[in-house]
C-alpha cells in the first residue's frame, strides 16, 4: 500500500475513533486497516494510536501526525486539480483566526452563504482577542485589528476601524456628560488589556497635530477581551473607546450614547497575515478575498472615507 493511501486510512480512523467503522467508510476489510496503521507506525518508529477494546484514540504523536497529514494531502489534492480540465471545487481545511467582535458580528452570520457556495470546504475558525502564533499553531490565515509587530508574514491592509467612545445612558445620568478632557477627572474609564498585568495607558486621543496622547484617568475593572468590555460598558461601569462597527447596534437601540467625538482615539488598520508561501492554497485566497469583500462595510480609508472594495484578487 502506497503511503498517501495509508495516511488517508490514518486519518479516517483518527476522526472516527473506529478500525471498523472506518473500515465500512472506505469500502475496506478491517484487516486491512488495521495492517496499514501497523505499517505506518513500524515506518515512522512512533506509536500514533491508543487502541483498547471500546476505543481508538490518538496519542501526541499521532495528533501531530494527524495535522500534518491533512494539510500535505490538502495541498496533494490542489496540486492534482492544477491539471484538471474542469474548474476545481474548493476542499480540504482551512483554519483562520479572527478577533472575537468581528467574527461574532461580522463573519459567523455571513459564513453559512459562504460555505454553502463551497461544501466541501472545512473551517476551523479561532475566535480570540490573544494574538495567535500563525506559524507555530498552524494557521492558514489570521485577521489583525491594531498596530502590526515585525514578522516574516505577509500583510494584507483591508482599511481602517474607526474609534469613537460611548458610555451608557445611566452611567452617563449618574456622572454627567462629559464635554472635555478635563471634565474627565469625575469619570471612570473601563480598561482593556490583552494580556492583564500591564500598564493601563488611559484615555487616548490624537490630538490636533495627529500626535496620539493619553489622559490618565481612574477605573474600577479591567478586562481582557471584547465581550466584557462591551458588557461592562452596557453595565454602566465606566466609559470605553471601541470600534463604531462593534457597538453600533447598541448605539442604534439607545444602549449606548457617543460622547467626546472631538477626542477620539486613532482609527485602528485591520489587515490579513498569512505566511511566505509561494503557492498559496487556492481555498485560502478565496476566502481571503471573500472576508476582504465582507469587511468593506465596516472599514474607511486613511482619510476616514469608506474603503475601496477589493474587487480583484491582488494575493
Amino acid at each position: 500500500m502506497d503511503q498517501l493511501q495509508a495516511m488517508r486510512i490514518y486519518l479516517r480512523v483518527a476522526e472516527m475513533g473506529s478500525f471498523t467503522r472506518a473500515a465500512a467508510q472506505l469500502s475496506l476489510p478491517k484487516a486491512s486497516v488495521s495492517t496499514a496503521i501497523q505499517q505506518l507506525e513500524n515506518r515512522l518508529g512512533a506509536r500514533l494510536l491508543h487502541r483498547t477494546t471500546r476505543q481508538v484514540s490518538m496519542t501526541p504523536d499521532g495528533q501531530l501526525y494527524y495535522q500534518r497529514c491533512k494539510d500535505l494531502l490538502d495541498e496533494v489534492e490542489e496540486l492534482q486539480a492544477l491539471f484538471a480540465n474542469t474548474p476545481a471545487r474548493l476542499s480540504g481545511r482551512l483554519r483562520v483566526d479572527l478577533p472575537h467582535a468581528i467574527a461574532r458580528h461580522s463573519v459567523l452570520p455571513n459564513l453559512p452563504d459562504f460555505l454553502q457556495r463551497h461544501p466541501q470546504l472545512e473551517i476551523e475558525l479561532s475566535s480570540t482577542d490573544r494574538l495567535v502564533d500563525l506559524l507555530s499553531e498552524g494557521f492558514d490565515c489570521v485577521l489583525r485589528v491594531g498596530q502590526l509587530r515585525d514578522s516574516n508574514l505577509i500583510a494584507r491592509h483591508l482599511g481602517w476601524q474607526r474609534q469613537i467612545n460611548c458610555a451608557s445612558p445611566d452611567y452617563l445620568a449618574r456622572h454627567g456628560t462629559p464635554h472635555s478632557l478635563d471634565e474627565l477627572a469625575g469619570h471612570r474609564l473601563i480598561h482593556y488589556q490583552s494580556v492583564l498585568g500591564g500598564r493601563r495607558s488611559g484615555f487616548e486621543y490624537q490630538d490636533s497635530s495627529g500626535s496620539l496622547c493619553h489622559y490618565s484617568m481612574a477605573g474600577a475593572l479591567t478586562v481582557n477581551n471584547s465581550d466584557a468590555y462591551h458588557a461592562a460598558c452596557l453595565a454602566g461601569m465606566g466609559i470605553i473607546q471601541a470600534p463604531q462597527a462593534g457597538v453600533a447596534a447598541q448605539l442604534a437601540a439607545g444602549q449606548l450614547v457617543e460622547i467626546l467625538p472631538d477626542w477620539q482615539a486613532p482609527p485602528l488598520a485591520v489587515s490579513l497575515l498569512y505566511a511566505n508561501r509561494r503557492q498559496l492554497p487556492q481555498r485560502c485566497r478565496v476566502f481571503m478575498q471573500w472576508l476582504s469583500e465582507l469587511l468593506q462595510p465596516i472599514l474607511q480609508d486613511s482619510s476616514g472615507n469608506a474603503a475601496v472594495r477589493a474587487d480583484a484578487d491582488p494575493l
